[in-house]
């Protein structure tokens, strides 16, 4: 094969053909994405290692597909959220947020090293006020709850997920019921936590107990709150990401790996949004405990 161009092409075009190959040579597929996302990267970062970007940290998921970091950003989150018992997540949708620490708290669970995965979010936009709703207390909740019962399942089948939930091993429920109770050798996800007021928040990271990690995520430009009422993941980013054992993961619309009009349509959101809340792509580093 021949290169032609600048030299700083060529030598990033080099560098991705010789990375990726080596990525084939050790039994991975590459996809026309992949190749798109080893561009920017090594384009981002000249002496990047792909193949330990894409190595399968998350091999103990046990799902029928191989579950790995697709840019730098989620190499990164991966690498904060196994670093620190807390780690906070901001950012658009199709980042992969939610979806790499659901698979962080399953791999987890599968090694043992927790006895239990709890993924909560708010159940409605403010206020959690089910009463309006048909049907028993499961009818009311399990709507606001299908998106993190559609990521459970794509990790594993329908039957063990089921199982694992009757024995309370894998628990989905709605914010309100994690008051009072403390959450040892516990996985924990807060999802949609932009929706979370200030009062919900403190509640929620003081549940936190002894062989626990929790990942809260959530985009600070899709707050459904009443005017006036703080949200409660934008306060603990401002307040507590400097604490010593508490990541910040921030990601950009460069860092969404849906199809590839999302970026476009997030970006077009933001310009006649008059560019929004600005979040950066990267993290800001906080030391692991």
């Amino acid at each position: 094969m021949r290169l032609s161009g600048t030299r700083e092409s060529v030598d990033v075009a080099k560098s991705v053909l010789e990375q990726l190959y080596d990525v084939l040579r050790s039994g991975r597929t590459v996809r026309s994405r992949d190749v798109r996302a080893a561009i920017e990267m090594v384009s981002e970062k000249p002496d990047v290692d792909l193949k330990s970007v894409y190595e399968n940290v998350l091999s103990h998921v046990g799902s029928r597909r191989v579950i790995r970091a697709k840019n730098l950003s989620q190499r990164r989150y991966v690498d904060l959220i196994q670093g620190n018992d807390i780690t906070l997540s901001v950012g658009p949708a199709g980042t992969g947020k939610t979806y790499l620490a659901m698979a962080m708290a399953i791999a987890a669970l599968n090694r043992k090293e927790v006895a239990r995965v709890i993924l909560t979010r708010p159940a409605v936009e403010a206020g959690e006020k089910l009463g309006f709703l048909p049907g028993d207390l499961a009818e009311k909740v399990n709507p606001y709850m299908r998106p993190l019962y559609d990521a459970l399942h794509d990790m594993m089948d329908f039957d063990r997920a089921a199982r694992l939930s009757e024995r309370d091993v894998i628990e989905v429920a709605p914010l309100a019921f994690m008051r009072g109770r403390t959450l040892n050798d516990s996985f924990v996800i807060l999802d949609e936590a932009q929706n979370t007021t200030t009062e919900q928040m403190k509640m929620f990271l003081t549940r936190l107990g002894y062989g626990s990690k929790a990942v809260i995520t959530g985009d600070l430009t899709q707050v459904d709150l009443p005017s006036g009422t703080s949200s409660g993941l934008s306060d603990a980013v401002d307040i507590l990401s400097s604490v010593k054992g508490i990541g910040l993961m921030r990601f950009s619309r460069a860092d969404v790996v849906r199809h590839p009009l999302v970026q476009s349509i997030i970006e077009a959101y933001e310009k006649r949004d008059g560019g929004g809340r600005p979040e950066q792509s990267g993290r800001s580093p906080a030391p692991s405990s």
